[in-house]
């Protein structure tokens, strides 16, 4: 009898131990489930954060460059607004335009791949993860169609030209660390690496237009 109780001891012992380890396997699996789900929110969200922000980024950056070169060679105001809008309506049917192509591509090659590897019904699930074309370029769009907003308004009520040309630099630079600091919180990265890129980039950009287009002027031609 206490041979049979040690035994059936024993066997009671590996049966709790195989259910700790099953227990442990599943708490394993669903951590690693849940990693797997948050790098996948993640990518879904890098889409629409480039889309979005760097559509913003680009329409300040454009027109604001675009306004400082025509304020380079033209003291009103009416011709700086008129290139700004112009700018801003043609810049965000092109980013429109461009981010459908690529983002359409980029799909069309997703699903030919997937369908060589997974059954049909795997390739309609997988076909809502991935990211959507007319989506991306309607935030493309309006994205940049916004971001050309603070420039315009910038200048819209300055009447002084010098005054005017600061107030867009100014309003330029303070919407660029805003839109920095917004894709840094979003995209998890460094704030300051993120504001700092956009500060570079956007001041050389304006520096560059109103630098050539006044030399431009300078060759004799006139406006």
């Amino acid at each position: 009898m206490v041979s049979t109780n040690h035994n059936n001891g024993g066997v009671l012992v590996v049966a709790i131990n195989n259910k700790d380890e099953k227990g442990q396997q599943m708490m394993s699996e669903e951590k690693e489930e849940e990693e797997e789900e948050k790098k996948i929110d993640y990518s879904q969200r890098a889409q629409w954060l480039r889309a979005g922000v760097m559509g913003a980024t680009d329409g300040l950056v454009s027109v604001a460059s675009l306004m400082m070169g025509v304020g380079a060679v033209r003291t009103d105001a009416k011709a700086m607004l008129l290139a700004g809008f112009a700018g801003s309506v043609a810049g965000g049917c092109s980013m429109a335009i461009g981010e459908f192509v690529s983002v359409y591509t980029q799909y069309e090659v997703e699903v030919a791949q997937i369908k060589n590897k997974t059954i049909s019904q795997d390739v309609q699930m997988v076909k809502k993860a991935l990211p959507n074309p007319l989506q991306a370029a309607l935030a493309s769009a309006s994205c940049y169609c916004l971001g050309a907003v603070p420039p315009l308004v910038g200048a819209a009520f300055i009447r002084d030209y010098r005054t005017r040309i600061m107030v867009v630099l100014a309003v330029a630079t303070l919407s660029l660390f805003v839109f920095g600091w917004i894709g840094s919180v979003l995209g998890n990265t460094p704030m300051l690496r993120s504001c700092a890129r956009l500060l570079l980039g956007g001041w050389m950009a304006m520096a560059i237009t109103f630098a050539l287009t006044k030399l431009f002027a300078f060759t004799g031609l006139q406006f």
